[in-house]
């Protein structure tokens, strides 16, 4: 495996939520060291929606060896909203471009469940919950759209954008992998796609193009291996107890919380599983022969790791590090998820409820002092596993 590869989020915008509200470009250039030097990366899959954050830390990735996959992402807007989004970003990634070779970009990600206007639905959840959702998955109805948005977008792109281009596709996704130069597969293993799993992935080789794995990984509890990409919807469990009579999970996401077992009432942590579950992964890409990987993800500086099982949100997060609450950025979190509840769910989210979710204020890890994040053991799985490859 040429690319050895993790994700870093410079603060995507999933359902209105800024997943990284502190972007301070020390930290982003310490922790960029850390990936390259510390987890034995030599790739980098910088997400976000910030055009000017993405390309401060593409500049320090490119600046330390990494090379840089390009990741502009804009979910819940419509098509024209996002091509013109790409041609802005494909522009300046041009200009690092032509400083610094070692750069590829993606034209986005999962497209037919964040983009508008592919399926029905203004968001991830109203089009997951609809009920002809999977009838129109399986009938490929997404497939043409978008098709039809990604060769207008690439051909716009490459006009801006000299270098290689790809695009990061859900696996029922049937991309023409013609226009690009890597097939890009964001593959997460559940329990349904497990004895698959091996079939999906040499599928992806019959393109005759290189083979790249834009995300996997797996969640920090007992019974995460079983939901793979699904393992972040135990937070709407998680909450269940604190909602009020009004809440109520959307359907899909309701038959999801029955998969993983609780004891005594909550989940269980488990980062010995996590750590195993990505290592596992990366030896059957190894043995596939993809090209490259990129772990999902660094660091979640939402996903608060608290020692009590009830209000650890670390545990529904893919992160290799566990997070502690920044103390300048509490309230700000705060008051965004009580709006993201309001607005997407109809729930009014306590917040002094959402303050137990965040113990540990202002902590430091005790290996790297200068963070308030700690490495999980799948940190030092995936280091250990990229010396070694």
């Amino acid at each position: 495996m040429k690319r050895k590869g993790v994700c870093y989020d410079v603060g995507r915008v999933l359902e209105g939520s800024l997943q990284r509200p502190n972007f301070d470009s020390r930290i982003v250039q310490r922790e960029l060291e850390i990936i390259k030097n510390d987890l034995h990366c030599n790739a980098v899959r910088i997400q976000g929606l910030d055009v000017d954050r993405l390309v401060t830390a593409s500049e320090a990735a490119l600046k330390q060896g990494l090379e840089v996959w390009f990741s502009p992402e804009m979910f819940e807007q419509g098509q024209e909203e996002t091509f013109v989004y790409l041609l802005k970003a494909a522009q300046a990634a041009e200009s690092l471009r032509v400083r610094w070779p070692s750069i590829i970009f993606s034209l986005g990600s999962e497209l037919t469940l964040f983009m508008q206007e592919i399926l029905e639905g203004k968001n991830l959840i109203e089009r997951m919950s609809n009920p002809s959702f999977r009838d129109n998955v399986r009938a490929g109805k997404h497939n043409e759209p978008l098709n039809a948005f990604l060769a207008r977008a690439n051909a716009a792109v490459r006009e801006a954008f000299h270098g290689k281009v790809t695009y990061f596709s859900v696996p029922f996704e049937r991309v023409d992998w013609s226009m690009l130069d890597f097939v890009g597969v964001d593959l997460y293993r559940n329990s349904g796609m497990r004895d698959m799993y091996d079939k999906m992935l040499k599928d992806s080789f019959a393109y005759g193009k290189p083979v790249v794995i834009g995300e996997f990984g797996c969640c920090t509890y007992q019974g995460a291996e079983k939901l793979g990409g699904q393992g972040w919807a135990i937070a709407f469990g998680m909450m269940a107890d604190y909602m009020g009579p009004k809440a109520s999970p959307p359907a899909g996401i309701a038959e999801v919380l029955k998969i993983p077992t609780r004891v005594d009432g909550h989940y269980v942590r488990d980062e010995t599983l996590q750590a195993r579950e990505i290592t596992d992964q990366l030896g059957i890409f190894d043995s596939a022969g993809v090209e490259g990987a990129f772990v999902f993800t660094f660091v979640s500086p939402l996903s608060h790791y608290n020692e009590d099982p009830r209000f650890d949100s670390d545990m529904p997060s893919y992160s290799l590090v566990k997070s502690y609450p920044e103390k300048e950025n509490l309230e700000k979190i705060i008051q965004q998820t009580v709006k993201q509840g309001r607005e997407l769910f109809g729930v009014d989210l306590p917040p002094d409820v959402l303050t137990k979710f965040a113990s540990n204020v202002g902590k430091h890890g005790e290996t790297y002092p200068d963070f308030t994040w700690e490495p999980k053991e799948s940190f030092r799985a995936v280091a250990d596993y990229y010396a070694k490859h």
